[in-house]
């Protein structure tokens, strides 16, 4: 089963606010077993309303519309479906009542404005909205279902997840809609597709593969639609088998899940902890980790060390090494890591020292130069990267390169 979502409001085209409720609706509908064929923006106006809604139902059943259902004038989605649909807007008693008893609560007097919001269409099937005084409208003409929310979105989840969604199951035939995604660093979008050419090549007619790249990380996305939900677990479950055979420890999760909380349950299970030395990073990986909640059961601190006088006189960084081989180098990142071990009595630390641009790079060490390296209590590993020019790219690529060299060595141990 398909369906379309329609965002009505001016405040979305003109970039004013970004439009949230469409990627939640399509991941709602999706579990019940819905495709979402297109998702439209339009503005407040009655022929926008008209042709992008008719043109849906041209393609689809089900068309979902949120936004223009307030007691403003401008508000004008309620008006512009009962006069397409032919329903009269009457007073409902009920309704009515609620919003005044809801005004009261803020004590607020009702005005013509909040009354017409209990004008309802005859003809129509309206859902109580109990988080807000626009009602939802669900109208049918021909086999085609249009239904019409309020665009707020704590109003429109609360009546898709208790009332839309519900019914939507109950009435229509859906089938099963299985998306399995795998989390893959270390690794481009292209190389990744050559790597996975054969293997994309022999996958079964009912998987649909799509790569979702982003800074540092690749997605993979496997999408199934059958009628047996068992069937399509087993067949995704055939093809990770083979994901696995060929990308190895690239792979850091199966679920949509980020490297970091990866690492923070790593360290979790285990009872460890971890502190940074950034240099080139600038406190962006304790950023990261100290955005989780309950990190301070795992991360301990960081240095920023971006001067050489913090990297030698905090870190215990060997002077000598800074002047023979520079700040950017294998010897002064792996004394960094294991420096900020012994200075925050950690079991890792993670080390990080480059040129993030976009300039400050030479011949030798070009702009995106980056050495990472992790200390343990075993010892330390490190690694030379090569990034882009842009500095906020190189940023983010090099805290999630050093979070995921720490998930590797962990595994590995």
């Amino acid at each position: 089963m398909q369906a379309e979502i329609i965002t009505i409001g001016d405040e979305i085209l003109i970039g004013q606010i970004v439009d949230t409720n469409s990627a939640w609706m399509a991941t709602e509908l999706n579990k019940i077993g819905v495709s979402v064929n297109r998702i439209t923006s339009i503005s407040d106006t009655k022929d926008a309303i008209i042709s992008s809604m008719e043109e849906a139902m041209s393609r689809v059943d089900v068309i979902l519309m949120t936004g223009g259902l307030g007691p403003t004038n401008d508000d004008i989605t309620k008006k512009t479906l009962s006069d397409y649909f032919g329903c009269e807007l009457v007073q409902d008693e009920g309704l009515y009542a609620k919003i005044e008893e809801r005004l009261s609560g803020y004590k607020i007097g009702m005005n013509t404005l909040n009354a017409d919001q209990a004008l309802v269409p005859r003809g129509a099937r309206i859902i109580p909205n109990d988080f807000g005084t626009a009602a939802c409208m669900w109208f049918t003409k021909n086999n085609k279902h249009v239904i019409s929310m309020p665009g707020v979105p704590f109003e429109m989840k609360n009546i898709m997840k208790f009332q839309i969604l519900p019914k939507i199951s109950a009435e229509f035939n859906c089938p099963h809609i299985l998306h399995q995604t795998v989390m893959v660093q270390g690794i481009g979008e292209s190389v990744l597709a050559v790597k996975l050419q054969d293997w994309e090549a022999n996958l079964p007619s009912v998987v649909k593969l799509a790569y979702l790249p982003s800074p540092g990380v690749v997605r993979l996305r496997l999408s199934l639609i059958g009628d047996d939900e068992n069937e399509l677990k087993a067949i995704v479950e055939t093809q990770l088998l083979g994901l696995k055979a060929l990308l190895g420890d690239h792979i850091f999760a199966f679920d949509d899940e980020k490297i970091e909380h990866v690492i923070a349950n790593l360290l979790l299970d285990r009872k460890m902890t971890v502190s940074t030395a950034e240099s080139c990073t600038g406190g962006n990986m304790a950023h990261i980790f100290t955005s989780m909640a309950g990190s301070s059961a795992y991360f301990k601190g960081s240095v920023v060390a971006y001067s050489n006088e913090v990297k030698a006189n905090v870190l215990g960084v060997n002077p000598a090494s800074l002047e023979e081989f520079g700040a950017v180098s294998q010897q002064v990142v792996e004394q960094m890591a294991t420096g900020a071990c012994k200075v925050l009595g950690t079991d890792y630390s993670i080390a990080t020292s480059g040129i993030a641009g976009p300039d400050g790079g030479t011949e030798e060490k070009p702009v995106g130069t980056v050495w990472i390296a992790v200390a343990f209590k075993g010892g330390v590993v490190s690694e030379k990267f090569a990034f882009s020019k842009e500095r906020s790219r190189n940023i983010r690529v090099a805290s999630l390169a050093g979070f995921n060299m720490l998930r590797k060595l962990m595994v590995e141990h």
